[in-house]
């Protein structure tokens, strides 16, 4: 493991890639796990607000975790996460759009209670053509090189 908790500072940007939205991915993911018409029926869809089908965003979701586990906490020492504080869909997704993913971390917090840990608030987005279309506010637990008090943690 190369990234640590102290290898984190508010500013710093990591860059996730892009993907494409696969068509049949797309349908695979909302038959199963969302299944609105606007997800899996393209004629029903065409009389929604969105006017055809769109990704699920949970679908959209898991794209932005896959490659940030990709691109960071598969070289990370994580600990998991608490959870997000906020999560938004701000535009419709739609097969063959590529998405490019970011995550800034944007404020650090050694553990209180746990010496071996500290916490790193992150923002992540996928951009579309230079604009925001899916954003998350969460929080992840990163590993110390050392812990608090000078000892190695492991």
């Amino acid at each position: 493991m190369t990234l640590h908790f102290e290898d984190l500072a508010p500013g710093q940007t990591y860059d996730l890639g892009s993907v494409t939205i696969d068509e049949t991915e797309m349908f695979e993911f909302a038959r199963r796990f969302d299944p609105q018409p606007f997800h899996v029926d393209p004629v029903a869809a065409k009389d929604t607000p969105f006017g055809g089908i769109i990704a699920s965003g949970w679908y959209t979701g898991s794209l932005f975790m896959r490659m940030y586990a990709d691109a960071v906490l598969s070289n990370a020492a994580s600990h998991g996460s608490p959870g997000c504080e906020e999560m938004r869909w701000l535009s419709p997704i739609r097969a063959g759009d590529v998405l490019r993913g970011w995550v800034t971390v944007f404020d650090v917090q050694p553990s209180s209670k746990r010496p071996d840990r500290g916490t790193a608030f992150m923002l992540g987005e996928f951009l579309r053509d230079g604009e925001a279309v899916f954003r998350i506010r969460y929080r992840g637990y990163f590993g110390r090189r050392k812990a608090a008090t000078g000892r190695g943690s492991g």
